[in-house]
């Protein structure tokens, strides 16, 4: 069994490493579900761990259908992971109609080869979620990843395990959000995945002692003051957890 573990810092993926996660999934701003990284970020994670990291590729916030020149970045995006020691590309692209864009993901598929590429949960927003697996496995990517169309992969378990029989060896099907330490045995029971993705990050206190609270950065109240990091010991009780199913 693959725990992968969702995160967005040098510090997290070191903290997975040595909590015994398998692989990470590398994001920038997870307030918004995950963006791109910045090219540094992804160096020093690779300079720094040996853990496998699969790296975001996804221009902004919101929905999952891009502009040319939004795709022109993606595909940038895409060679620029190649050239830092990405292990694996995560992505998704629909069409207006809610159905896969399948000619650009196959562009983004070839183009990451060799790496793997996971379909992200932009498949949760897809019109019919089997009509989509369906299409991702047309593109070559190597997996999807899933709550099964629901808020939670706890609500969305029962259509995760049909997608996960209707996929047989032809993709990997892997459940993610809203699973915790506490759920994770009962949710892979349910569902008979082989890999997993769940976020551990918790908010962090900034040790800056001087702060001006009253200036906003950006659109959260006291983000600023604010850090989300992944615990070593929240990664390990999760890893522990998944061995001690198998």
């Amino acid at each position: 069994m693959v725990v992968e573990i969702c995160l967005e810092s040098v510090d997290s993926v070191l903290a997975a490493e040595r909590g015994g996660a398998a692989r990470v999934e590398l994001c920038a701003n997870l307030l918004e579900g995950g963006t791109t990284p910045s090219a540094g970020t992804i160096r020093a994670a690779r300079e720094c761990s040996r853990i496998a990291i699969h790296v975001m590729v996804r221009p902004r916030g919101g929905d999952f259908l891009y502009t040319e020149t939004e795709f022109a970045a993606m595909q940038h995006d895409v060679r620029m992971a190649k050239e830092l020691g990405a292990d694996g590309i995560v992505l998704g692209l629909l069409r207006p109609d809610g159905t896969v864009d399948v000619e650009r993901t196959r562009h983004l598929v070839e183009l990451a080869s060799p790496l793997p590429v996971t379909f992200h949960r932009a498949i949760d927003v897809s019109r019919d979620l089997l009509e989509a697996l369906e299409a991702v496995i047309s593109t070559g990517a190597a997996r999807v990843l899933t709550s099964g169309g629901q808020p939670s992969v706890v609500d969305g378990a029962p259509m995760v395990a049909r997608m996960v029989e209707a996929a047989r060896d032809r993709i990997i099907v892997m459940p993610g959000c809203g699973i915790t330490p506490e759920n994770i045995v009962s949710v892979l029971q349910t569902i008979g995945a082989r890999e997993v993705h769940i976020a551990l990050d918790e908010p962090v206190p900034s040790p800056m002692h001087f702060r001006k609270a009253e200036i906003p950065m950006g659109g959260i109240e006291g983000r600023e003051y604010l850090r989300f990091m992944t615990p070593e010991s929240a990664v390990r009780r999760t890893v522990e957890a998944v061995k001690a199913l198998t």
